[in-house]
Order: C-alpha cells, then sequence, then structure tokens
C-alpha cells in the first residue's frame, strides 16, 4: 500500500523535515507541498491524496478552518507547536496531533496508524465477490458466505439465505477470497471459520451444517482455528 500525502504548512524547514521524515518511510509518497490552507484547498481539486499533514496557524486561513469547509476530506494528520488546538482538531477526526518539533520515532508511529486505518478500511471496502449464477452477476458478503462445496466444474456458494450454483472450480474461488477468513478444510470444501461454532470430531459445525475435516487439513484447520479464538461462543 502507498499512501499519498500532502504537506501543508507556512514554515520552510517545517516543510523540510516533513518531506524527510517521508521519504524514509517506504509506504509514504509526497506528492505536493503547499505554503497555505488556501493553495491546498486548490490542490485538493486536482490531486488524489490519502493523507494531509496539516499546520494550524497559516496565513488569512487556518487548518482547522479550511477543515470545517471540506466534504469528505483525507485522512489528516495535523502538525503544529500549539498544543491548545489538539482537542478542536479531533472533533474533526484528524487520525492524530503532532507537536513541534516532531522527532522521527512520534512521526513514524503516527505513519503507522494511518497505515493500520487505512489497511482496515480498505479490507472493509472489498468485503464481496461478484459471481455468476443463473446467468446473472450477483454479489455475495463475504460475511454471509457459511461454507463452499465442489461439485465437480461446479461449486455451491452456501449463504446465510441462499445457495448459488456457479461454474468454477474451488481452487480458483479460493483464490479470490480472503485466506484469513476462507479456509479449505478438505478437496471439496472450503469452510468460512468466522461461523464455525463448534469442533465435533474431524467436522466443523456451521449451523445448521457440518463440514468435513479432511486428515491431511487437519492440523492447519484446527490450529488456524484455535490460535485465532475464532470459534464463536454462542
Amino acid at each position: 500500500m502507498k499512501i499519498k500525502c500532502i504537506i501543508t504548512d507556512d514554515e520552510p524547514m517545517a516543510r523540510k523535515g516533513l518531506r524527510g521524515y517521508i521519504e524514509k518511510i517506504d509506504f509514504l509518497t509526497l506528492v505536493g507541498e503547499c505554503e497555505d490552507a488556501i493553495q491546498l484547498n486548490t490542490m485538493l481539486k486536482t490531486q488524489p491524496v490519502d493523507l494531509i499533514f496539516l499546520d494550524i496557524e497559516m496565513p488569512e486561513m487556518t487548518g482547522l478552518e479550511l477543515l470545517s469547509n471540506l466534504t469528505d476530506p483525507p485522512k489528516v494528520i495535523i502538525v503544529s507547536a500549539y498544543e491548545q488546538y489538539a482537542l478542536k482538531g479531533y472533533e474533526f477526526d484528524v487520525v492524530d496531533y503532532l507537536l513541534k518539533p516532531v522527532s522521527f520515532e512520534r512521526f513514524i508511529k503516527s505513519a503507522n496508524r494511518i497505515h493500520a486505518l487505512l489497511q482496515t478500511e480498505q479490507k472493509e471496502d472489498n468485503d464481496y465477490i461478484f459471481v455468476k449464477s443463473d446467468k446473472v452477476l450477483k454479489k455475495i458478503l463475504f460475511k454471509d458466505i457459511l461454507f463452499i462445496e465442489s461439485m465437480e466444474n461446479y461449486v455451491v456458494i452456501q449463504t446465510t439465505s441462499c445457495k448459488e450454483v456457479v461454474y468454477t472450480t474451488l481452487k480458483q474461488l479460493h483464490e479470490s477470497l480472503p485466506h484469513d477468513i476462507f479456509l479449505q478444510t478438505h478437496r471439496s470444501y472450503i469452510a468460512n471459520i468466522e461461523k464455525v461454532t463448534a469442533i465435533d470430531g474431524n467436522q466443523l459445525a456451521i449451523p445448521p451444517y457440518k463440514i468435513p475435516v479432511a486428515r491431511n487439513f487437519r492440523d492447519n484447520t484446527f490450529n488456524l482455528i484455535l490460535n485465532n479464538r475464532l470459534i464463536s461462543k454462542k
């Protein structure tokens, strides 16, 4: 993941310091620098960006005044010499508030926070798959899938409300699914391990179904479920 950043600060030395920090972190990419909030407002209309490093005290318009006038702004990390604006900054849902002078240790902690946040949001945005069933492309949410069963050249996707028959192989479908959630338990089955409520011998209980676990998949399946504590407490 590359995070596109803009620095906005009226102090050249402050911009230089942030630029140097950004260059040291491989998942941050600097795509622009602005001397004030008005320049930033203009740049945001043409430059896609994920993150703004934003000063508060700037000529003509403060960073907070700009935020109050933006609809659906990118993520923001405030970088300011003034501690008293911290509470107000968090009212705008900023990711972090860095006090100048900013150490690299503090900067990288903030950078890791934004990376984790954007990764989580990206995962949430991609929480479904489209499959062709009955000649129609259908959207299926990952959270609704209970298990998938192979039927030679077809697979049956059993969801919480229906089942879809799709012309594909189990292997091809598995490659399109998040492997931290969907685990192959048998040459003919893939289970949504977040739906497992119990382990019954060589079977997984996904009510009202029982999914077989083959001997060669047993250790990997049970270890993943138990180590990640994904068994429901219902």
